[in-house]
Formats: structure tokens, sequence, C-alpha cells
């Protein structure tokens, strides 16, 4: 498109002809008929000037202004352009170090590049659009060193892990690891086996669990197993039993703080209202959840509810102060295992009494 012309707005005196201004205004007041008129200026308002319209305007006056051509790309379309070709070259180059094998796994099998990638990446939209997750006390997780991150199990499916794990990675200053202990089923599968150790899951139990808490992770564990996880709708947010409280014992030895975790949402993403018992142990599950569309509408019952989550993560509570024989100790492992489980009860409550509805 061809420059647009400027036009002075003296245009008519530059072609010869006379300029006819409009007339001023007369000045407001009362005169005798025959008297000649008295035309007064206006005067301008304070602060004000008329615009000098007999001055006029040239080209070279006008303000520059730069010129695109009309198949020049925006800042915005170069910008998202280039925001494209980076993620695609980072594709590409992850790509390729998976296949010639460049890529780093630890002893427990964790692969960090694939779950920062691709498997997070995967999950973070269930996280954030469809249980829209609300995370509280992120500020109680220690920047570095071992920390045991103790939570309640609820769901009928474990999902609420590894949203915990999405909020700890996305919501924390350093963007630290969880790496959950899980339970032998989970290992058992074929391919949640795969996906689990990738994810940096290993087996519960406090030989995995001391390991990973001496080389400074953030260790997660929900004592209450598929106790919790298993449990009737009827009873949801009423923590099951702790087991013995061999998490107590594992982080008295390793001298790392104890972080309650509460979680509000799972408990509704499937009412469990029954549990074929039969069924679960032909298939060697332990337990065989109904609900509401399940096993009912087939594979579209296995969809959970869009409820909203809230997960808060408690003061710590220090061991650093015992000696290792404390680990020894059964009514000191009693006591503080009841002093989280408690801090995790009334947590759940309060979010309970705060929260507006199931689902907003």
């Amino acid at each position: 498109m061809a420059d647009a012309k400027v036009i002075p707005f003296d245009d008519d005196r530059s072609r010869g002809g006379a300029v006819q201004r409009p007339p001023r205004r007369r000045a407001a007041g009362s005169r005798r008929k025959g008297d000649p008129a008295v035309v007064r200026e206006v005067q301008p308002l304070p602060g004000r000037a008329f615009p000098q319209d007999d001055v006029p305007v040239t080209r070279e006056e006008q303000p520059s202004q730069p010129s695109t051509p009309n198949n020049a790309p925006s800042t915005s379309q170069a910008r998202v352009s280039g925001g494209l070709e980076r993620r695609v070259a980072g594709g590409l180059a992850f790509l390729r170090r998976r296949l010639t094998g460049d890529y780093e796994i630890d002893d427990f099998g964790y692969d960090q590049e694939l779950t920062e990638q691709v498997l997070m990446s995967l999950i973070r939209p269930l996280y954030e659009k469809y249980f829209r997750v609300e995370v509280k006390g992120i500020e109680n997780i220690p920047t570095d060193g071992g920390a045991l991150i103790v939570a309640n199990h609820s769901g009928t499916l474990p999902l609420d892990g590894l949203m915990m794990q999405v909020a700890v990675h996305d919501n924390h200053p350093e963007s630290r690891h969880l790496r959950l202990l899980a339970a032998d089923l989970v290992f058992m599968l074929p391919v949640v086996n795969e996906l689990a150790r990738k994810a940096g899951h290993t087996l519960a139990c406090a030989e995995d669990a001391e390991r990973l808490l001496e080389r400074g992770e953030l260790v997660g564990v929900m004592p209450e197993g598929f106790k919790g996880i298993g449990k009737p709708f009827g009873e949801r947010y009423k923590l099951q039993r702790f087991g013995r409280g061999g998490f107590v014992s594992t982080a008295l030895r390793q001298g790392a703080p104890i972080i309650p975790c509460s979680i509000v949402g799972a408990e509704e993403i499937y009412p469990m209202i029954g549990n074929a018992k039969t069924l679960a142990r032909l298939l060697g599950f332990p337990y065989f959840p109904i609900t509401p569309t399940f096993p009912w509408l087939g594979p579209l019952g296995a969809v959970p509810l869009p409820t909203k989550w809230t997960i808060q993560f408690g003061e710590p509570i220090p061991t650093d102060g015992y000696s290792p024989e404390a680990a020894e100790d059964p009514m000191l492992m009693f006591n503080l295992t009841d002093q989280v489980r408690e801090q995790i009860q009334h947590t759940l409550y309060k979010l309970l009494v705060q929260r507006r509805s199931v689902f907003f």
C-alpha cells in the first residue's frame, strides 16, 4: 500500500485559492439598532490555546513512523514463530537423546528428563484445568535437604499422589521433585511399573526411604495405604490407621523433618458405594470399587468427577533434636505418629469448612 499523502491544513491556499475562514463568534451583549456591530474575539479558556490553523504543516514536520511492508510479520507473530521454533528444536533434541541413549537415570530408575518434559506435561492439564488444584503452605517445604511429606490417601485410584507430585514441582521456588513411596501392587503391573520407576517412585520400604533421605531428596508417603484409598464414600475424610509408625522411625534415623500434608477433593472423584470382594480376590486386587458410574457405564464410568482440590502443606515437625537411638523407642514413635495424624485430620476439617462446594 502506498504511503498516505499528508494534506496541509491550508491546502486551498497552496492551490492559489483564498482561504475562507469561518466567521468568529460575537461576544455576548446587547446593541442598539443601527449601531455598528462590535466584533470581539472569544478569549481562549485558561490553559488552552486555539490551534494555529493558518500555519501550514508540511511533510517534514510530521512525526516519522516506521513503514512496515505488507508481507512483514508483526512483533507478536515473530515472537510466536520464534517460540514454536524453539519448542520444535527442543523436541527434536529430546528425541535424539532418547534414541542415542544420551540421558541419565539413577539407581532407582528415576528419569528426570522424561519426567519433566513428558510425564509432568501429561499430568499437568488434569492438575490445572480439571481438578484446578489450589496449593497452600508450599513455604513449609525446605529449599534443600531431605524431608518426609506425609499425606492422607483417598480417591479409589491413587491420583492424589500424582497431583501432590505436580504441586510440589510447579509451586516450589526450587522446583523440587517429590519421590513417592508406592505399594507392591504398583510395581507388579506391566506398564505402570515402568512408568512409576521413571517418575521417581520407589517401593514403600524403610531401606529405600532412608537412602533417598540421606541423598537429600523429598520423600512422600501415604501411611493409610489401601485402607485409605479403598474406604467407602460414607467414611470420606476420616483418616484410617497409620500403621506402626515406620515413616517416623525412618525420619528419626535421618534427622529429616516431617511435613504433614492434607488433600481435599480426592474423596469425591470416584464415590465408592460398594466393594465386589469376590471379584477383587479373583483379580488379585485389594478391592474392586463400585461407584454410581462404574462398572455400569463401562470405560466412561472410569472418568473421575471434576472436583475442586486443595493441597495444604503444614508446618514441619523437626526430628533432628532426637538421638539416632530414639528410632527404637516405641512410645516416641507412637506419639509422633499420632501428632502427624492429628495435624492432618484437623487441617482436613478446617479445609472442608472453608470449601464452598465440591466442584467450585
